[in-house]
């Protein structure tokens, strides 16, 4: 039974991308099988959960590519959380996405909910990835179907931040992501993923740093130094694009790539003593991208780069090996999208309804979309990693890993950090709700954006907040994941 579920979730967001194409005549139609698509996807993800939870590991091979190579899926509880994540934020993302697309007027509608669907479809496949060869082939699938999404617009701007994205990303998978799989191939003779690692021991250090090294950029959706430019440069694609690449899927597919790499590739055991390296990039990337955030006018470019700090957040606490800084990762992975998802939201609910996009421009906007920028407010409290949101939760395992290896160099970055988040976020909720209107947007009056995009908005706030109230399954799918390895 739970073969059949595991292969429903990749036939599901296939079988409704093509009902979404042939419905492309009737909107309605066509946006009802986008929902029913996502609900359906969702529910067969959390159809898995009890059993995930009590133990089970569900596998399915679909096919033997050569000895030793093939195509498998797998459910162990990362990759039950990250599914999880995905599938339910797709819901939300396609409500937001009916009243995005149809309050700016947005062409090809179609093809934007298809390619959405087919994304779904990859990233279900990364999660379910039982071996590092499977990881491999639905990373890339993830990255060719999100391409045309990227070039939505078709303008001049739009295809230059295309060619950045498709640059990066399959530059950085054919230079060291593909290496290394063949890398380990040949020294485990499997790439299965399996608990404590697969790497055999007795390998010399500067092979377990040098093919550590080819995993951390060759899984350049993770956005690290100096591998991050596709993330800014993407954001030339409408907003519910953004929420897909900040938070559904791509860049946590990075982050849950690199985690699940260090955990069942390599093993905490011989990873012991060899990341110092990666510390000091991932904590290099967490201030820059933050100090470049800070500076950044445009709202969308500041989320940018807080994305990019962000998911180095993940990084730094691999790098730091302690089991509190593990679980505080797998945890980051849900936290971060909750939270990011919640702040591009408002940011289109903003161009929406107001056709703003500078934060310059943002005085007094919280009198005249209180549920929006509330909500932003509410994403602002994640990411800086206050209570009540989900990223304190997160971000307090962290530092709890840090402390307990006297990791002093984390714990400084991930203060220095957290005083950045606040001063690039709070300044935005205090120009929105305490300053005044302009002359200008006086003259303009204009109130929230359509009720769709309003609602799910709302939604993933109320998340972040009952994240941070409830967070017994994903700290118990994190745990396990810590105890499997």
């Amino acid at each position: 039974m739970s073969a059949m579920v595991l292969l429903a979730g990749l036939g599901v967001p296939a079988l409704g991308a093509a009902g979404i194409a042939a419905a492309h005549r009737t909107p309605n139609l066509r946006e009802g099988v986008t929902l029913a698509t996502a609900a359906a996807l969702f529910a067969c993800v959390l159809s898995l959960l009890p059993g995930v939870l009590a133990g089970e590991r569900p596998r399915l091979t679909l096919f033997e590519v050569l000895p030793g190579l093939d195509l498998t899926l797998a459910v162990e509880p990362l990759g039950m959380l990250f599914a999880l994540v995905a599938s339910g934020l797709w819901i939300v993302n396609s409500l937001y996405s009916i009243g995005y697309m149809r309050g700016n007027g947005e062409a090809h509608q179609t093809r934007f909910y298809v390619c959405f669907a087919l994304a779904l479809f990859a990233a279900i496949g990364i999660a379910f990835a039982g071996n590092v060869f499977t990881l491999f082939v639905f990373y890339e699938l993830l990255t060719l179907i999100t391409y045309p999404l990227v070039v939505h617009h078709g303008d001049d701007k739009a295809r230059k931040g295309g060619r950045v994205y498709l640059g990066v990303l399959i530059g950085t998978s054919v230079m060291f992501l593909l290496p290394a799989l063949v890398f380990t191939w040949h020294l485990a003779g499997t790439t299965d993923f399996r608990a404590g690692g697969i790497l055999p021991a007795g390998l010399s250090d500067a092979t377990v740093v040098g093919l550590l090294a080819l995993y951390m950029f060759g899984i350049g959706k993770a956005a690290l130094m100096p591998f991050h430019r596709w993330l800014p440069a993407a954001m030339v694609a409408p907003t519910p694009v953004s929420a897909l690449l900040h938070a559904v899927a791509v860049v946590k597919a990075g982050v849950f790539s690199v985690l699940k790499v260090a955990v069942f590739v390599f093993g905490p055991e011989m990873l012991a003593g060899q990341t110092a390296w990666l510390a000091g990039i991932a904590g290099f990337t967490i201030v820059a991208a933050s100090v470049v955030a800070l500076s950044a006018d445009n709202l969308k470019r500041r989320l940018a780069y807080s994305t990019v700090s962000q998911l180095s957040y993940v990084i730094l606490a691999v790098a730091v090996l302690a089991p509190l800084s593990l679980v505080g990762a797998a945890l980051h992975v849900a936290a971060h999208a909750l939270g990011k998802i919640t702040l591009f939201f408002a940011a289109g609910a903003i161009y929406t309804a107001a056709h703003k996009t500078e934060i310059s421009q943002l005085d007094g906007i919280g009198r005249r979309m209180p549920w929006t920028m509330g909500a932003f407010a509410v994403g602002t409290l994640s990411m800086i990693g206050l209570p009540p949101a989900a990223g304190f939760v997160s971000k307090w395992f962290m530092v709890s890993g840090a402390m307990a290896g006297e990791h002093w160099l984390a714990l400084g970055v991930i203060a220095a950090s957290t005083l950045l988040n606040a001063a690039y976020f709070l300044p935005i909720v205090w120009r929105a709700f305490f300053r005044p209107l302009s002359a200008e947007a006086a003259a303009h009056p204009h109130g929230e954006a359509p009720l769709p995009s309003v609602i799910a908005l709302t939604l993933t706030a109320a998340g972040t907040i009952a994240f941070f109230l409830w967070p017994d399954v994903p700290l118990a799918l994190a745990r396990q994941m810590l105890g499997a390895a």
